[in-house]
């Protein structure tokens, strides 16, 4: 038997534009019992009307559910170890402790969550002092660093929390009556969150999930829904149109029917955003696991010939609708990429825009699939044009030939034809990577659609750039000085996520070897042993 409690809040929200809530005449509490029948994959069943309702014209808030963990399939040793050391900490000098946010909707939907955010009563200099390596970072909006050996972990104070609140709501938030003082404040921090599957709280001591927004039945929905009005949400905070893009394309969630109206119309705000919080957005999108679903909804949505123009115009060229399922040759970069990465173990941004430019440059010239895969070969391998030359050489396997990136193969030429050809490849590889950083000539990426909207955001800094830049160089130049062969295909995630040069060319090798030579079965053992 399973217990759920649920408090129906009858709050409104009568003003959108204050965010005023109104009065609450009456509580209910109500306690069912519902027998569970577990499925795997299936979330169990919750006896409650958590749909958000019409009085009066106005809508009424979701009810708040008190949900067993241990039936959501919630255990402590699905939490980070470093997680659990600042849980405990806190937990034994009597504060309250909490996991909120994306987290939770991760470990209710079995996934490894990106990262941990924990939120306590202690304020944020009690929190400092309960840690040896910890230090208050931000000024608007501070929160703690908590170090603990490799891994930094965010806690937020609900003191913190109740400030930024006070400023957004105007004083107007009033306690319902029959709600606990404690009910109310985790309520009031979930109803400042962007979207109603980040609104869950968990205590891992009472093995508890508090859900006030309605998440839950969101996420049995497969639903990305913003808490308050999708266009007011996406107004307050442009960020929530990239972060909204992100979740549902990583969870391979819909959107509401408001939020989706609210991306189309609003896609172009963010341009208003910081090009550093641009970068760290895209980043989320694609190096975790998602990239393929995030650029497919960026187009769908009107994002990318924003954010990525030079893209969006590839996009066009190759006649992509809007709702296309078809593949392309940058889909097919990027979901290889998809296969190698995850939440828990990401790539560093220099691969994926190493990936851009090495399509632009291949779709402004074409190429042999002999050039490029010795010129992957050659990335992989510090510069050793030769060598490289002569493993594309012994590669049998067919290639992407759909690709129209890739020349039809003709007779293979002399190894110093090729190598030349493969320096050549090189360099243009790099005139793209410039041209991505050129501001004037990203604007005129889409000059050839002229309904299309028109964008000269460059968001990549000159280290980043200098970054891209050397993983390529070494083809140009030559073998490098006192380089060292790379032994094993095992990817070092650690050293990927901190863009250790030799990790992110093996990798980019082995996308660019799997796009354009995809593993089959008759074949595999072959492929296995050439391929980087």
């Amino acid at each position: 038997m399973t217990v759920v409690v649920a408090w129906r809040t009858h709050l409104c929200f009568h003003h959108p534009l204050l965010y005023h809530i109104r009065h609450c005449s009456n509580s209910v509490v109500a306690v069912a019992s519902t027998t569970e029948h577990k499925e795997e994959g299936h979330l169990p069943v919750i006896n409650s009307a958590s749909k958000k309702e019409k009085v009066n014209g106005e809508t009424k808030a979701p009810e708040w559910k008190k949900l067993d963990a241990e039936e959501l399939g919630i255990s402590n040793s699905m939490i980070s170890r470093p997680t659990r050391v600042v849980l405990n900490g806190l937990k034994k000098k009597g504060y309250e402790v909490y996991l909120v946010g994306g987290c939770v909707r991760d470990l209710i939907l079995k996934r490894i969550p990106k990262d941990f955010d924990v939120i306590t009563s202690a304020e944020l200099k009690q929190v400092r002092k309960a840690f040896h390596r910890c230090e208050i970072v931000g000024k608007r909006f501070p929160i703690c660093h908590v170090h603990l050996d490799d891994a930094i972990v965010e806690v937020s104070s609900f003191s913190t929390s109740q400030l930024k609140s006070d400023g957004k709501f105007n004083g107007n938030v009033r306690k319902p009556r029959g709600c606990s003082e404690r009910d109310f404040i985790r309520w009031r921090n979930c109803l400042q969150r962007d979207f109603t599957i980040n609104g869950l709280i968990l205590d891992p001591y009472a093995n508890i999930v508090y859900d006030y927004m309605g998440g839950i039945t969101d996420i049995k929905k497969t639903k990305v829904r913003t808490i308050i009005p999708a266009n007011l949400s996406f107004v307050e905070d442009s960020g929530r149109i990239l972060r909204a893009i992100r979740i549902a394309a990583r969870l391979h969630f819909g959107f509401s029917r408001d939020l989706a109206l609210s991306l189309k119309e609003l896609s172009h705000s963010v341009l208003r955003l910081d090009k550093g919080r641009i970068l760290l957005e895209l980043n989320y999108m694609l190096a975790y696991g998602s990239a393929e679903a995030s650029l497919r909804l960026m187009w769908r949505f009107g994002l990318l010939e924003i954010l990525l123009p030079i893209q969006a115009s590839y996009f066009v060229s190759q006649g992509f609708r809007r709702r296309d399922e078809r593949s392309n040759m940058l889909l097919s970069l990027f979901s290889n990429l998809d296969r190698l990465v995850a939440p828990d173990r990401p790539c560093h941004s220099s691969l994926w825009l190493g990936i851009f430019a090495f399509h632009k440059a291949l779709v402004d010239q074409p190429q042999d699939p002999l050039v490029v895969t010795a010129f992957s070969l050659a990335v992989h391998s510090g510069g050793s044009l030769l060598e490289s030359v002569e493993i594309a050489r012994r590669i049998s396997q067919p290639y992407k030939s759909s690709f129209p990136e890739l020349l039809e193969a003709r007779n293979p030429d002399s190894n110093n034809a090729l190598v030349h050809k493969t320096i050549n490849f090189a360099a243009l590889v790099k005139t793209a990577l410039c041209n991505m950083t050129d501001g004037c000539y990203v604007s005129k990426a889409m000059a050839k659609y002229p309904k299309a909207p028109s964008s000269d955001l460059v968001f990549i800094p000159m280290a980043l750039f200098l970054r891209v830049s050397k993983i390529f160089e070494c083809v140009r130049r030559g073998m490098e000085a006192r380089f060292v062969h790379r032994q094993g295909r095992k990817i070092d995630y650690e050293s990927l996520a901190m863009g250790s040069l030799e990790e992110v060319r093996h990798v980019f090798a082995r996308i660019v070897f799997d796009t354009v030579y995809p593993p089959n079965q008759s074949n595999e053992n072959y492929v296995a042993n050439q391929r980087p």
